[in-house]
């Protein structure tokens, strides 16, 4: 499938960055100050619930291009009807505290059942963190071979650092940085490092193989719209001290 323009670009150049306001946030007021944070601190897209009315509003907010999340293939239909550019099964990381798993076998029937639906979409797939990295690898392949474009990866609510500062943001992000270090390197499309992810560990991803991060609590949860686009901003800078050649060409 074609991937946008713009974000092909910033995939290959290694500067892709996704803000996301939450596949469980429907509020309309927060999904908005998280768009509003996205566009005026220059990330790349964004990534809300598959709400129709959602990527409406977000639609009126900015020309970013609109990616919807969800774990249901049905929603995507509706959500692309109204306006969405890209869609994404996956951000797990919310499921998790309710004790839901997605086992690979699940997200690949999803991803297939998806595609079925949608054969034209740019379609992202998150790969859940539970798998072993070797199963992960191996589900990312299968993911390709059904349809995906681009392989999301996470980690950040596996992960217990010890310690406060800049060595526990590595700590924290250090599951999904091997997870896209692993996959990078076994698949032909970009892959997006997302979950547990700061302006500390943004570079590390592009450096472990990733073409862009996907980012959401660190900017969705700020109390204040200035103190989000500073962050989105933080991230941008972050990023552009990076450069890389594309692995999957």
């Amino acid at each position: 499938m074609t991937i946008l323009p713009t974000l092909q670009n910033a995939l290959d150049n290694g500067r892709a960055l996704k803000i996301i306001s939450g596949l469980h946030n429907c509020d309309a007021d927060r999904v908005a100050a998280t768009v509003n944070a996205a566009d005026r601190g220059g990330a790349t897209f964004v990534d809300i619930a598959a709400d129709p009315a959602l990527v409406r509003l977000a639609k009126k907010l900015t020309h970013l291009p609109v990616c919807v999340s969800a774990v249901e293939p049905e929603k995507f239909v509706i959500a692309v009807d109204a306006g969405a550019d890209l869609i994404e099964i996956g951000n797990f990381d919310s499921f998790y505290a309710q004790g839901r798993r997605f086992e690979a076998d699940e997200v690949l029937a999803l991803t297939r059942e998806t595609r079925e639906l949608l054969p034209t979409i740019t379609l992202s797939v998150t790969v859940p963190h539970i798998l072993t990295l070797d199963k992960q690898v191996q589900l990312a392949e299968a993911l390709v071979q059904a349809g995906a474009d681009i392989i999301q990866t996470e980690g950040g609510t596996s992960s217990q650092p010890t310690h406060a500062g800049t060595l526990g943001l590595i700590e924290k992000a250090a599951p999904t940085l091997a997870a896209a270090y692993e996959i990078s390197r076994a698949v032909k499309v970009p892959v997006l490092c997302a979950s547990g992810l700061s302006n500390v560990t943004a570079p590390l991803a592009i450096a472990n193989g990733a073409s862009g991060i996907g980012v959401g609590s660190a900017i969705n949860q700020l109390n204040s719209e200035v103190a989000m686009i500073a962050a989105v901003r933080s991230l941008v800078e972050a990023l552009a001290t990076v450069s890389r050649t594309p692995l999957y060409v």
